[in-house]
C-alpha cells in the first residue's frame, strides 16, 4: 500500500528521486539539502514498500543531489529522463528526469 504526503502543488514537479530501499538517514540528508537550496521545493512524498519517491521543482539539482548521494553512501546510481511535454511557444520539448539510488545493502 502506498502512501502521499503533498507538501505543496502537487502537480508541478521537474524531477523525482527514487529512494530504493528507504532509509532514514539517506531520507533526512536529502530533505536536509533540498532545504539548504533556495527555489527548490518538495512537492510530493509517495511512500512505497519498495521505498520512497520525492518529487521536487529543480531537475539540474535533482542530477546534482543523486551524485551527492553516489559520493557520500554506497549505492549505485541511475539518472533518466522522460518526454514530458513541447513548448507551445518554443517548440522545445521539455523533460522530466528520474533519479533512482538503490542503497547497497550492507553484508
Amino acid at each position: 500500500m502506498s502512501k502521499s504526503i503533498i507538501l505543496t502543488n502537487d502537480q508541478y514537479f521537474e524531477a523525482k528521486i527514487q529512494l530504493r530501499p528507504y532509509d532514514k538517514e539517506v531520507f533526512d540528508y536529502i530533505m536536509r539539502e533540498i532545504d539548504k537550496r533556495k527555489g527548490v521545493f518538495v512537492s510530493k512524498i509517495d511512500e512505497l514498500k519498495t521505498g520512497v519517491d520525492i518529487f521536487m521543482s529543480d531537475q539540474r539539482f535533482a542530477r546534482r543531489l543523486g551524485k551527492m548521494l553516489k559520493d557520500k553512501y554506497k549505492g549505485e546510481l541511475k539518472i533518466t529522463r522522460t518526454l514530458f511535454s513541447q513548448d507551445k511557444l518554443t517548440s522545445r520539448l521539455i523533460y522530466r528526469g528520474t533519479v533512482l539510488f538503490r542503497l547497497k545493502k550492507e553484508e
